[in-house]
């Protein structure tokens, strides 16, 4: 998705650009190029700080403390799921979701990362 929004914002700046050319001098149109140059550059800039956090925007639910709706935030966890997860507390450690047979080893290995198990 990123990348189609990179080759987009290309293209709408080539077109800009070459409707430029057709009716300026060639001072106007090395400042339009530069202009244009300087909106890329910064528009690739934004996009790849906005990619970069997407992907470490993933925050910590604490199993002995989250809510439901938070519970169910994280991926492959229905409401069903964070009800059952609640039924089981307290948990001493998160892999206790896989050995209470709460989470099959596949399905925990998709949020360990993103749970927390406070005493």
């Amino acid at each position: 998705m990123p990348g189609r929004l990179l080759i987009f914002v290309l293209i709408v700046s080539l077109g800009d650009i070459y409707t430029a050319c057709s009716n300026q001098s060639p001072d106007q149109l090395r400042e339009k190029t530069a202009q244009e140059t300087a909106a890329i550059k910064r528009d690739t800039k934004a996009v790849a700080q906005g990619v970069k956090e997407g992907l470490s925007n993933k925050r910590s639910v604490d199993l002995n403390k989250a809510s439901k709706d938070d519970l169910a935030s994280l991926p492959g966890i229905s409401s069903q799921r964070a009800d059952r997860i609640i039924a089981e507390r307290p948990y001493a450690n998160t892999h206790q979701l896989v050995t209470r047979r709460i989470l099959s080893e596949d399905e925990y290995s998709q949020i360990q990362d993103r749970v927390t198990a406070s005493q």
